[in-house]
């Protein structure tokens, strides 16, 4: 059984960097080809695709925020990072780490095996 499982803070200060953890078990995350996706929903929005990293540690980000994000692994824990920088209160969101069989680059649910249950962030002084 494949499960991901978010955790960061659940709070963070305007202009400092984010950065969220996906920890991955029943598969590693090198093996196969697999794609480990950052999705985001603000409160009161649709959600928002962030990018992703995949099996090889290839990576690709949503346009409007690759600036701003960098998408990590940590083989030996099994653990996709998310780091995303220059935090304002927009950026106030549940983010969620999802996997997909291909290289999906929207928020809709059905294109992803797994989902894991989310991690509030919010961001304030």
């Amino acid at each position: 059984q494949v499960q991901l499982r978010e955790s960061g803070p659940g709070l963070v200060e305007p202009s400092q960097t984010l950065t969220l953890t996906c920890t991955v078990s029943g598969e590693s995350i090198t093996d196969s080809l697999y794609y480990y996706s950052w999705i985001r929903q603000p409160p009161g929005t649709y959600m928002e695709w962030i990018g992703y990293i995949d099996s090889r540690g290839n990576t690709y980000y949503a346009p409007d925020l690759s600036g701003r994000t960098a998408i990590s692994r940590d083989t030996s824990k099994n653990q996709v990072i998310l780091h995303l920088s220059s935090v304002t209160p927009k950026d106030t969101a549940v983010y969620y780490c999802a996997r997909s069989s291909f290289p999906s680059t929207t928020w809709v649910r059905e294109e992803y095996d797994y989902w894991g249950q989310g991690t509030q962030v919010t961001v304030s002084s």
